[in-house]
């Protein structure tokens, strides 16, 4: 039976359940899937939508259901069988070999070989260069994956799963990482794989794409099933209340009727040769200061120089008018410095740890006597900003590496507010994050701008950087291309400098 052009019951889900230690991450979950649509799956962080997604590509193992595919059972057990089923799937957390090139990474399920069976690189380039202009995308091959940025990362990781001709592809978050740019551009690549008769499970967050791009919604809530529809017969309010059970508002923030304080962080010249030259900027107590650009624009790479992450770095950064010595994050710490950084995986966490010592692991050196932790502080500290942040984990002793991607950022962001910084800078605070999480942390940073602190928040997303900011430097190709105060904010406004400076 055909139903809006799409052939029903292409893929069903029939009571999937999942148990991790101390965690039911599914139970019972059954919904459908039309054959050449794109599906969105949504709920909070820890609702299960990941899991669904690793158990259709092989990646975990269903406890109890099954999955049909074309009306018969599939058991896709590995991501090997998986692919030999035709389904693949794009990460939210970047799954490649860091020190392999862009060429070899994409060609790591099926090197290339000469007659003597050893690697034929030729080959290689020419169908990792084929890949890659499948989507579009103008990447150097001979380079490590490591000395990619975040977005580059991702378009390679898609550029892979549709290398191996899935007819499923699951993508998880899959524009958490890419310009305004390279996110249009995963939209087009999207119409043309539905045109093409490939079905997409998307992930996402992000309701306004979900709406953009899908076909259909389904919603899920502490690893159950809550609705399947049709976008058209559904709406963004609708769904919120879905997923949180509650409704969520996203209001204007107190900290900008506050009256601004003292000068905090003043930085001078800043430069870094190949990164960014010149920058300049202030921050006073209880100002959110926003920093917006483009992929590449220098905004990250201008965070880790001020907290000391950058050898290269010159000019100067002073604290309450006191030079810090550049280069060294112990003298930043020393003068209340915090970066939670845009990769949470790479620099945030410690993933051999558990909760609770990523959790305190900022504030060991209050947490210390004679040289050992006192165990009754550190889970105080620990339970007081976990419980603040609404941190979803089986107990603060879980290895951190299995929990959903926005219950790790909510611990990287919870570890500085462990440390009382004064000045906070947060690198896409909310990436990976559902809609009431990200309702829950912009209150929070609205509170601690409230209470004095000075942060800067840097985020792709301009509706929350322009929510959040009392002013805006937008960067542009490794400058400060302007400043927008408030009373002047507008998405064009912000974006003509990006793309324009």
């Amino acid at each position: 039976m055909a139903i809006g052009g799409f052939l029903m019951s292409f893929l069903t889900f029939r009571n999937i359940t999942k148990r991790f230690p101390g965690v039911l991450a599914l139970d019972g979950v059954s919904f459908e899937v039309e054959r050449g649509s794109c599906h969105a799956l949504i709920g909070e962080n820890g609702a299960g939508k990941s899991t669904i997604g690793k158990i259709l590509a092989g990646v975990y193992t269903a406890d109890a259901g099954e999955i049909l595919l074309d009306g018969k059972p599939i058991h896709p057990t590995t991501p090997l069988i998986a692919r030999e089923l035709g389904i693949a799937m794009v990460h939210q957390e970047l799954a490649f070999c860091p020190n392999l090139t862009v060429a070899e990474n994409l060609c790591l399920g099926a090197l290339p070989t000469t007659v003597g069976g050893l690697l034929d690189r030729t080959a290689m380039r020419t169908r990792a260069t084929a890949m890659l202009a499948e989507i579009k995308a103008d990447l150097p091959l001979d380079v490590p994956i490591a000395s990619l940025s975040t977005g580059q990362e991702q378009l390679v990781q898609i550029a892979a799963a549709l290398g191996t001709n899935a007819k499923i592809i699951i993508m998880d978050e899959p524009t958490s990482s890419l310009s305004v740019s390279e996110s249009e551009r995963l939209f087009e690549l999207l119409g043309e794989l539905k045109a093409r008769g490939i079905t997409v499970i998307y992930v996402s967050h992000r309701m306004e794409e979900i709406f953009q791009v899908c076909d259909a919604i389904t919603v899920l809530r502490d690893g159950r099933h809550v609705s399947t529809e049709k976008i058209g017969e559904t709406n963004q309010e609708r769904v919120i209340h879905q997923m949180v059970g509650r409704d969520v508002v996203f209001q204007t923030p107190q900290h900008l009727g506050r009256e601004l304080g003292e000068e905090l962080l003043r930085v001078d010249d800043l430069s870094s040769p190949g990164k960014f030259h010149d920058v300049s900027f202030t921050l006073r107590a209880g100002e959110v200061l926003g920093f917006a650009g483009l992929v590449g624009a220098g905004r990250s790479e201008v965070a880790q120089a001020v907290f000391g992450l950058d050898p290269a770095a010159s000019g100067k950064v002073f604290v309450r008018g006191k030079e810090i010595a550049l280069g060294s994050v112990s003298d930043a710490l020393r003068n209340g410095i915090g970066l939670l950084p845009e990769d949470r995986k790479r620099m945030g966490l410690v993933l051999t740890m558990n909760c609770r010592e990523n959790t305190s692991m900022a504030s060991l050196g209050r947490l210390t006597n004679f040289g050992f932790v006192n165990r009754a502080k550190e889970r105080a500290v620990v339970q007081r900003y976990s419980e603040r942040l609404r941190v979803k984990a089986p107990t603060m002793d879980a290895p951190i590496a299995g929990l959903s991607g926005g219950n790790q950022q909510k611990i990287a962001l919870a570890k500085w507010l462990a440390r009382e910084c004064s000045i906070l800078i947060v690198d896409e605070p909310t990436r990976g994050i559902d809609v009431g999480a990200k309702a829950e942390i912009h209150q929070l940073l609205d509170e601690l701008a409230m209470n004095g602190l000075g942060i800067v928040v840097i985020s792709s997303e301009l509706p929350e950087v322009m929510n959040l900011s009392r002013r805006i430097l937008v960067m542009r190709e490794g400058k400060v291309a302007g400043e927008v105060k408030r009373e002047e904010f507008s998405q064009e406004a912000v974006m003509r400098l990006m793309a324009l400076g």
